[in-house]
């Protein structure tokens, strides 16, 4: 039976760019490619031969190889890359390969420099499908808040109507957390970096082999830098055996990118019930139709992202806790622990970056229903201002209009007419009170806010092209 993940229990990331990426094939390739690099740097240096690590490469092909043998072999040694590199050298022996392939390939390395080195691989080549999807929902989110900076909604705090908004803002302040996602999910993804430490992160099998053979001049050092070039990542110049904060931190942001759009999809998915009606998610074909009720229309682009949201704390949770409890120069099951979380962390940010691309750029502005439910709150949404400018003009101050406010609403009286009894016109004219009472003159720094907003998507806009 076929026995690949397909994500049919993961919906946030299944169908997306991640499924590939960061599937159990990939992971595989990015031992491999590892493995290969290893032995094409030692060539490089003289260290074996141009051939060994075309013997090498020829064996560094993931189709080659049965996943469901590996899978089936792997608690053996508790780890894939045991079972593997036995495949490979079977594959050299098979190839006719030289016999010094054999022994340059894995040389001085651990099986937790592969598999570390293959994770960071596969959050590199995962985490470039993620920014691209950050940055479209970014562009989506920047037209929503420019187009709506004049829109007048109300804003609600603790579920309740409370004060005059912009949609505009609201739109803005969603961007905002998603370029500070993105902005630091692009500085993790420069900082992955390799883990090469051999078997107790000394590296003292490859530095005895080194001077076994004098007449090569690399060095460990050397060595393992031109790995980390030759992979593209990062060299942090020392192993991480037991030091795992290159994991707890990548592993952080790819969280604060899910956060920062699970933010947006709970919005939605409030904005858009019925009730409310002032959002809705683009219609697209197969999407969103319900099994039993063909006349609901599901958000769930917005769904996935909650999805996500919620999945991702628990991962995190785990990354810290395997990193808190690591021991001696092997953590034993902290390590292990931490594959399968920050892959699926990884997963998890880049389905939910492509739903939020989707989502920024399709959803639909309902402005009637936003004017309606601003509406609905009457003169009552503006009792703070009303507190702080009438305040002076009855007696009792402060008290006076708050009590005015809570007998408009307790006997559903309007409050204007209230304050028109409580205040002469020649102290307040019936212009001044209207404009007292209109949602529009009571936004505060909501439209600055919008713009600074606009003005840091702008800036890192010119970044990001300037780079590509």
């Amino acid at each position: 039976m076929d026995t690949v993940d397909y994500g049919l229990l993961s919906p946030a990331w299944a169908g997306t760019g991640a499924s590939a990426t960061a599937s159990d094939v990939a992971f595989v390739q990015a031992m491999l490619d590892t493995e290969a690099g290893w032995v094409q740097v030692q060539a490089d240096a003289g260290l074996c031969s141009a051939q060994d690590a075309q013997a090498v490469r020829l064996v560094a092909q993931v189709q080659r190889y049965d996943l469901a043998l590996l899978a089936e072999k792997t608690p053996d040694g508790a780890n894939a890359l045991i079972p593997l590199l036995g495949m490979m050298r079977e594959l050299l022996s098979t190839d006719g390969a030289p016999t010094t392939a054999s022994a340059a390939l894995h040389r001085g390395a651990t099986s937790q420099d592969i598999i570390d080195t293959a994770l960071m691989l596969v959050l590199a080549r995962t985490m470039v499908g993620t920014l691209t999807n950050l940055r479209n929902t970014a562009t989506g989110l920047a037209a929503l808040a420019q187009a709506h900076r004049d829109t007048v909604c109300i804003a609600r705090s603790l579920t309740q109507h409370a004060l005059p908004t912009t949609f505009g803002w609201k739109a803005a302040s969603w961007l905002s957390a998603v370029l500070s996602a993105e902005t630091q999910l692009d500085a993790a993804s420069k900082q992955l970096s390799l883990q090469w430490g051999g078997a107790v992160g000394t590296l003292a099998s490859l530095e005895q082999f080194l001077v076994d053979h004098p007449e090569v001049s690399a060095t460990s050092a050397s060595l393992t830098a031109d790995l980390a070039s030759l992979l593209g990542l990062s060299n942090p110049g020392v192993p991480w055996h037991t030091n795992r904060m290159p994991i707890v931190q990548v592993g952080s942001v790819l969280a604060a990118s899910v956060a920062a759009l699970g933010t947006f999809g709970a919005d939605v998915l409030t904005a858009s019930r019925p009730e409310i009606g002032e959002l809705s998610e683009p219609r697209e074909a197969g999407k969103g139709g319900s099994s039993a009720m063909p006349q609901k229309q599901n958000p769930v682009r917005s769904v996935l992202l909650r999805n996500a949201a919620l999945s991702a704390p628990g991962l995190v949770n785990t990354l810290f806790t395997a990193a808190g409890t690591a021991v001696d120069e092997r953590p034993d099951g902290g390590w292990h622990a931490e594959w399968s979380a920050l892959r699926e962390l990884a997963r998890l940010a880049a389905g939910a970056a492509a739903h939020g691309a989707f989502l920024a750029h399709g959803l639909n502005v309902n402005q009637p229903a936003i004017a309606k439910n601003l509406a609905l709150g009457g003169d009552a949404i503006l009792s703070e201002r009303l507190a702080t400018v009438l305040a002076p003009l009855v007696p009792g101050g402060k008290a006076t209009i708050q009590a005015l406010v809570r007998r408009s609403l307790s006997e559903d009286l309007p409050l204007r007419e209230l304050l028109r009894l409580e205040i002469a016109s020649h102290d307040l004219s019936d212009k001044d009170l209207s404009d007292l009472l209109d949602p529009a003159g009571y936004l505060g720094a909501a439209d600055r806010f919008t713009t600074t907003v606009l003005a840091e998507y702008s800036a890192r806009k010119e970044l990001w092209q300037s780079h590509n």
